[in-house]
């Protein structure tokens, strides 16, 4: 039976956030709300964790899992940025995009693509994401809520804890999410290139959406 925590979603609670942060450490999995949606994480180097997210959301090893870093400096540590990448990101962070960089040796290899050596990264503009990140110290690996034939993510707290609550370790109640996921930037390559358009708007990256 998982726990479930209401945070508030602009100043949230240092014990509860210390409580969620035990919780991931004790290799826990945990529904948190981000910027653009709620979305399901656990400790990066955790291989049981990974594994119930990923049969949580039946994905294959082809998914790009996402870190969500504080800020660029910790995402600096898990992907190889150029300066004009760096540029890119410093103008869209914090924010509801998930970029696709190439990984450096600092990101475990059950989370890399296995062929590409890639992995999504965002920096979350979301006082709750914020402060986990903050008191864990380390990125957090995370997929979007979005359950196996759906389209879109899991936004009521009191529906996850009716479908999930035997599934995951932690719900963090931080009020309605949004509806959408973030948009997703392959950055890899060099030139921009739009996988996903969620709620961050694409057009900044050039691209049709």
């Amino acid at each position: 039976m998982s726990q479930f925590f209401q945070i508030h979603p602009e100043n949230p609670q240092a014990r509860l956030i210390k409580q969620a942060v035990e919780i991931i450490r004790a290799g826990g999995v945990v529904i948190y709300p981000t910027d653009s949606s709620y979305a399901i994480g656990c400790q990066i180097g955790d291989k049981g964790a990974v594994e119930r997210v990923r049969r949580l959301r039946q994905l294959d090893d082809k998914h790009n899992f996402a870190l969500i870093c504080s800020d660029l400096s910790q995402l600096g540590l898990f992907a190889k940025v150029d300066t004009g990448t760096f540029r890119l990101l410093k103008a869209h962070t914090p924010g509801p995009y998930t970029f696709i960089l190439n990984a450096t040796r600092e990101v475990p290899r059950l989370l890399l693509h296995p062929k590409k050596r890639t992995i999504g990264l965002r920096v979350p503009e979301h006082p709750i994401a914020l402060a986990l990140l903050a008191e864990l110290g380390e990125p957090l690996m995370s997929v979007s809520l979005i359950l196996p034939g759906e389209t879109e993510p899991l936004y009521d707290p009191y529906e996850m804890r009716q479908l999930l609550e035997k599934q995951v370790d932690l719900i963090i109640d931080g009020g309605y999410g949004g509806n959408k996921a973030s948009t997703v930037i392959n950055l890899a390559d060099g030139e921009p290139e739009v996988i996903r358009v969620g709620c961050g708007d694409p057009a900044p990256f050039m691209v049709e959406a």
